[in-house]
C-alpha cells in the first residue's frame, strides 16, 4: 500500500467522485441536514488525509470511509443531545439495534444506498431552490466538484459559486426541507425538476455559453454520470431515460465537434469516423427503452438525435423525420428555441421559406431577445433563399451578442464570407 502523500492524494480525489455522493446521502439520512452531512464527509476525508500517508491507503477504501463518516456522525448527533431523537427517525428497528451495539447500527445504515442517493439527488434539486442554486448544489453535492470547478464551469467568480451553494443550503435549512423522498403526488414533478438540473448541465458542457470553450466535456460527463445513476434508481420512467438517450446521443459527437488544434467544427463537417459508437450504441438502447415507456419531449429530442446517429454522411440525414418530428416536439413542450430548432430542420428538409417564415415570426416576438442563434439561424435562412446582404447584417449580430469565443469567431467568419459572395449587394 502506497504511503506517498501525492499517491494518496490522488487515490483520494479519485475515491471522493465516486463516494462523496453516497457518503452525504448516507449520512444526511442519519444527521437530517445536508448542509451537515456534507460538512462530515469533508471531515472524514480530511482524515484519510491524515491517516493514509502513515497507515497506507485501504484495500477497499469506500468501506472505510462509511464507517469513520458514520462513526463521526453519531458523535456529532450525540454531541447535540439529539441523539435519541435522531434515532427515531431511522425506524424502530434501527433503535432496536443501536441497543445492540453501534456496530449493528453501523452495518444496518448501508442497506439503503440506493433510496439515499435518490432522496439527496431530490433534495439538491428542490423546487424551493434557484435554478443556478440546484445546479450548483448538484454539482456539488451529487458530482463533488469543487466551488472552484463550478465557478470555472459557469465562467462566474469562486465567491459566487460559493454564495450559491451556502445560501442553497442555508434555504433548504430555513424551509424545513426535510432528507425524505417526494411523495407519490409530487414525484413527477420533481423529477421533471432533477431532468431540467441536468439537461442544463449537459448543456453548458456541449455548447458552452462564454468562455474560451467550445465545449466543456467534464460537464457532459458528469450530466451523464448522473443520469446512468437516475436510471437505476427510476428504472420504470420514461424520460429518465428519455434525456439519457438524449445526453449519450449528443456525447457521440464531441470528438468530432473540435478538430486538432481546438477549432469548431460544424455537424455537417465533423469526420463522423470519430464518433463514439459505443456511446451511440447506449443512447440508442435507453431511447428504446423510452419509448417502450411511453416517452415525451426528451425522448423526441433524443429520437431526433438518433437521426443524426444513424447518418454516415450528413447528406444521409432524414431530414424529412426530423422536421416531424419537431412538430411533435413543438406540441409537447412548445418553446422558442424549439420553434427555432423546427425552422432549420423545415429548412434542410426543403422548404426554406417556410422556415424562414417562422424565424421571422420569431423576431418579431422578440421572444428570444439577446439569443445569439436567432439572428444565426435567419443568417442563414436569409442567405438560403439569397438575401445576402441582410444575412451578413444577422451575423455580425450574433458575433455581438454570443460570449463564447469560438462561437463569435465563426459568426465572423460566416459574416465575412458574404461579404465576398456575388450577391453581396442584393
Amino acid at each position: 500500500m502506497s504511503t506517498d502523500p501525492a499517491a494518496v492524494r490522488r487515490v483520494l480525489e479519485a475515491v471522493w467522485r465516486i463516494e462523496s455522493a453516497r457518503l452525504v446521502a448516507s449520512l444526511a439520512r442519519l444527521v437530517g441536514d445536508v448542509g451537515l452531512a456534507e460538512e462530515l464527509v469533508q471531515d472524514t476525508f480530511v482524515v484519510a488525509l491524515e491517516q493514509w500517508p502513515r497507515d497506507g491507503v485501504p484495500t477497499d477504501p469506500g468501506p472505510w470511509l462509511r464507517a469513520t463518516g458514520k462513526h463521526r456522525a453519531i458523535d456529532t448527533v450525540r454531541r447535540r443531545q439529539q441523539y435519541a431523537g435522531k434515532l427515531a427517525v431511522l425506524g424502530a428497528d434501527a433503535v432496536r439495534q443501536e441497543r445492540h451495539g453501534e456496530d449493528e447500527l453501523l452495518d444496518s445504515l448501508d442497506d439503503h444506498i440506493g433510496d439515499d442517493l435518490l432522496r439527496l439527488i431530490f433534495t439538491a434539486a428542490h423546487p424551493v431552490l434557484s435554478t443556478e442554486a440546484r445546479v450548483a448544489l448538484t454539482l456539488r453535492l451529487l458530482g463533488g466538484l469543487s466551488t472552484t470547478e463550478i465557478a470555472r464551469a459557469f465562467l462566474i467568480p469562486e465567491a459566487t459559486a460559493a454564495q450559491r451553494i451556502v445560501r442553497a443550503k442555508r434555504t433548504l435549512a430555513t424551509a424545513g426541507v426535510r432528507f425524505t423522498m417526494p411523495t407519490p403526488a409530487e414525484i413527477t414533478d420533481r423529477t421533471s425538476t432533477v431532468l431540467g438540473v441536468l439537461y442544463l448541465i449537459f448543456n453548458e458542457g456541449y455548447a458552452a455559453t462564454g468562455g474560451a470553450d467550445w465545449t466543456q466535456p467534464a460537464l457532459c460527463r458528469e450530466a451523464m454520470r448522473l443520469g446512468r445513476v437516475l436510471a437505476g434508481l427510476l428504472p420504470d420512467e420514461p424520460e429518465v431515460h428519455g434525456l439519457l438517450a438524449l445526453m449519450e446521443l449528443q456525447a457521440s459527437r464531441l470528438p468530432a465537434r473540435t478538430d486538432d488544434a481546438g477549432r469548431p467544427v460544424l455537424l455537417d463537417d465533423q469526420d463522423r469516423r470519430r464518433w463514439d459508437r459505443l456511446l451511440i450504441r447506449r443512447g440508442l438502447t435507453a431511447l428504446e427503452r423510452a419509448e417502450s415507456l411511453g416517452g415525451g419531449p426528451y425522448t423526441v429530442q433524443a429520437a431526433i438525435a438518433a437521426c443524426h446517429a444513424r447518418s454516415h454522411t450528413a447528406a444521409d440525414t432524414d431530414w424529412k423525420r426530423i422536421a416531424a418530428l419537431y412538430e411533435v416536439l413543438a406540441y409537447l413542450r412548445p418553446s422558442p428555441v424549439v420553434r427555432l430548432n423546427q425552422a432549420v430542420a423545415v429548412s434542410r428538409a426543403g422548404d426554406p421559406v417556410r422556415g424562414l417564415t417562422i424565424v421571422e415570426a420569431l423576431s418579431a416576438e422578440r421572444a428570444l431577445r439577446g439569443y445569439p442563434q436567432l439572428p444565426a439561424v435567419h443568417g442563414e435562412l436569409l442567405a438560403q433563399v439569397g438575401r445576402i446582404a441582410e444575412a451578413r447584417t444577422e451575423f455580425e449580430q450574433a458575433a455581438e451578442l454570443t460570449r463564447n469565443e469560438d462561437e463569435r469567431t465563426l459568426f465572423q467568419a460566416r459574416a465575412e464570407a458574404l461579404a465576398s459572395h456575388p450577391g453581396h449587394g442584393t
